[in-house]
């Protein structure tokens, strides 16, 4: 056999996995993880830690499930300062970051790849500057997001927001709508859009997040988590709380916030009848 044979054989080869590996192993090794049968045990950890599974019909139901399956497979858990992540933790918090892609792909948690759990509130030095100079400050913080595929969270206030479902704060849903946000490069308050819907949505949300300010700035109450005036990105992720577990509030008081938002997430909580577009 001739050594040209054996090098064009041997390229060949090395072309068909290449291509294998960066176009179909993903997909294929997924599909091979959701011929494993859902856990039990984690069925029954979604009814009691993330309640608003029980108000899935039984498509989105099974839907849910299957990306947190994905999640769990591929995803890394870290317990910070002494924190002992089990099931119970990892569960929550898949469950409740897989709400906000239910009727989206799972491919929009792709940059994912790990969650850092805290036991409760942790503090980190941040750099600070007024124009002139730079300090740090110790902030405390519940969670964080970042560019590069790392979430943060506080288990505490985690546990807060799975057991009150209608309040106005959950840091999971909150850190992961950071992470959609992030898909186009940069937190900006904009998720991935196009066309009219980007049109509509920049008019919206620009108009709401002035308003939130203004009302702020006149020292009136806003029934919305005062956080969300800081900055846009942070206004996406306190309306992404609002829009899962306060719907009909957010609804009454802010329509066309709340259509952009049925129309990003592609689906409405308040039936959790799933939206094609």
């Amino acid at each position: 056999m001739s050594s040209p044979f054996v090098f064009a054989v041997f390229a060949l080869t090395f072309i068909t996995l290449a291509v294998f590996y960066l176009f179909f192993y993903r997909n294929w090794r997924r599909e091979r993880e959701l011929r494993h049968p859902f856990p039990k045990a984690w069925r029954k950890l979604l009814k009691t830690n993330v309640p608003l599974y029980q108000k899935l019909p039984a498509q989105l139901k099974k839907r849910l499930e299957q990306h947190v399956q994905l999640f769990l497979s591929e995803k890394e858990f870290y317990g910070c300062a002494g924190f002992q992540v089990d099931d119970r933790v990892r569960v929550t918090i898949a469950g409740h970051a897989c709400l906000l892609i239910l009727a989206r792909p799972y491919s929009s948690y792709d940059e994912v790849r790990s969650i850092l759990v805290y036991p409760d509130v942790y503090r980190v030095q941040a750099p600070q500057s007024d124009g002139l100079v730079v300090s740090v400050n110790e902030q405390v913080r519940a969670g964080e997001a970042s560019t590069r595929g790392q979430v943060v969270l506080a288990w505490s206030e985690c546990e807060e927001g799975a057991m009150h479902p209608n309040g106005p704060h959950n840091v999971i849903l909150h850190e992961f709508a950071h992470q959609l946000d992030y898909l186009d490069g940069t937190a900006d308050g904009a998720p991935p859009l196009s066309g009219e819907q980007a049109r509509d949505w920049q008019k919206t949300m620009t108009r709401a997040y002035e308003n939130l300010r203004d009302t702020l700035r006149h020292h009136r109450k806003s029934w919305l988590d005062p956080y969300g005036a800081t900055q846009p990105a942070e206004f996406f992720a306190v309306l992404t709380e609002a829009f899962y577990q306060q719907p009909r509030h957010l609804k009454a008081e802010q329509p066309g916030v709340y259509e952009a938002l049925r129309g990003f997430y592609r689906l409405d909580p308040l039936d959790f009848k799933a939206r094609n577009r």
